[in-house]
């Protein structure tokens, strides 16, 4: 077997970017049964590029794990014989990433403008928040928190009823590059705040009584490089003195046990915590504009994909945050919430324990600040598209969100504090 693992390195590394074609990739869902087997999948890491979609990173792989990743073509087909041969119990979840990218624009929607059930570019997403704001002026205002390192505006909304010292919700989306349904969520609770004031009672309490913050694309340098460059980018697209690598990951780079478990110094790394917390332009922006506004926000929201996972802190320690039994109520009532329109099924608890440890990431750091209520979403689905859901299900995923958004958002304007 080692023999084949040496093979596999020997092959090409360089055909990685010259034409990013995804034809004939595959990804593979492996179960690793013990160390041995886990020893394997470290082993072909650290020979030839294996992107890990679920858990980010071959050094959280542990015995009875779920492991989802992606490897180059022509190295598939050794892979699976390598699997094979290790005994490891695997399934090729999607057979040609190519197709399954192609797949995605499945919306029947035929439009070249902005629409709620189609993945927006940033350009049509960045021209939808200014005509959002133009066109409800009484609910909706759009400003400027920063640029990114590739001199992008950030543009954030704030929606709600203005009023005297109101307490108000952050919320992010598009922290990793490649999760696209994470955007199209922040837009669709922005749409279904304005289209639904004045009509649902919840949603117009909410507007009424509370401000929220949303940024709906954190990482937008990234974001617009996964439409015209590589589909499946996640970091920023900063450079790294000493290195060819470009980029951090936004998430592991907040001060909040920054780079200890689940967070890489390697700047080749997909879990890369940059050079020092806020190293990137977009976290420090972000951070800012929360320490700013600190006394007024009292809940966090962070919109990833994918897994269908509630999480909230801690995940850079295995130690529970003050208010765990809270957390973990408000986290399995939404989650109830969230299925009570589709079915579909979340698993919820704190980050550490409930999927891997993982460090620098922007709950546990809103939390540390004195941000009681800090969760993260890992939305739709549970791998057999993973980071390419089609279309036809923005709308599914983005309304059972919403309820579950709605949910903690009502139980925090009633526990403010």
């Amino acid at each position: 077997m080692w023999a084949l693992l040496v093979l596999i390195g020997a092959a090409s590394v360089s055909a990685h970017l010259q034409d990013l074609s995804f034809d004939g990739q595959k990804v593979f869902r492996v179960i690793p049964q013990n160390d041995e087997q886990v020893e394997i999948l470290n082993f072909l890491a650290s020979i030839m590029e294996v992107d890990f979609w679920q858990p980010d990173s071959v050094t959280m792989v542990k015995p009875k794990m779920q492991v989802d990743f992606r490897v180059e073509t022509e190295k598939s087909f050794q892979v699976e014989d390598l699997l094979k041969e290790s005994g490891m119990e695997y399934q090729v979840l999607i057979d040609n990433l190519q197709a399954a990218l192609d797949a995605q624009f499945d919306s029947k929607v035929r439009t070249a403008s902005h629409s709620y059930e189609k993945y927006n570019n940033w350009d049509t997403i960045a021209a939808w928040t200014a005509d959002i704001a133009a066109q409800n002026p009484d609910l909706v205002s759009r400003s400027v928190i920063g640029e990114t390192y590739e001199g992008r505006p950030m543009y954030l909304l704030k929606m709600g009823k203005s009023g005297s010292n109101k307490k108000a919700i952050f919320m992010d989306c598009g922290f990793h590059a490649r999760e696209w349904i994470s955007p199209a969520f922040c837009q669709w609770f922005v749409k279904e705040a304005v289209e639904t004031y004045g009509k649902d009672t919840v949603m117009t309490t909410l507007l009424d009584k509370l401000d929220f913050y949303v940024l709906p694309v954190v990482n937008i340098d990234g974001y617009v490089y996964t439409w015209r460059n590589d589909r499946m980018w996640r970091k920023t697209r900063s450079k790294n003195a000493g290195s060819t690598c470009i980029g951090t990951d936004p998430n592991r780079n907040f001060d909040a046990g920054w780079c200890t478990a689940g967070a890489s110094r390697s700047p080749c790394a997909s879990t890369y915590c940059g050079s020092a917390p806020e190293s990137e332009k977009e976290t420090k922006a972000l951070a800012d504009f929360i320490r700013e506004h600190l006394s007024t926000i009292k809940a966090y929201l962070t919109i990833h994909s994918y897994s269908q996972l509630l999480l909230f802190p801690y995940s850079y320690t295995y130690d529970l945050p003050a208010n765990y039994q809270e957390l973990n109520s408000i986290a399995s009532a939404a989650s109830k919430e969230l299925a009570s329109l589709h079915n579909t099924k979340y698993t919820y608890g704190p980050g550490a324990e409930t999927i891997y440890p993982a460090a620098g990431g922007s709950d546990d750091w809103a939390y540390d600040l004195g941000i009681k209520y800090s969760f993260t979403f890992e939305l739709r689905d549970t791998g057999r598209y993973g980071f390419l859901l089609p279309e036809s299900q923005i709308k599914p995923t983005c309304e059972e969100t919403l309820l579950a958004v709605k949910y903690i958002a009502n139980y925090v304007l009633e526990h403010l504090y």
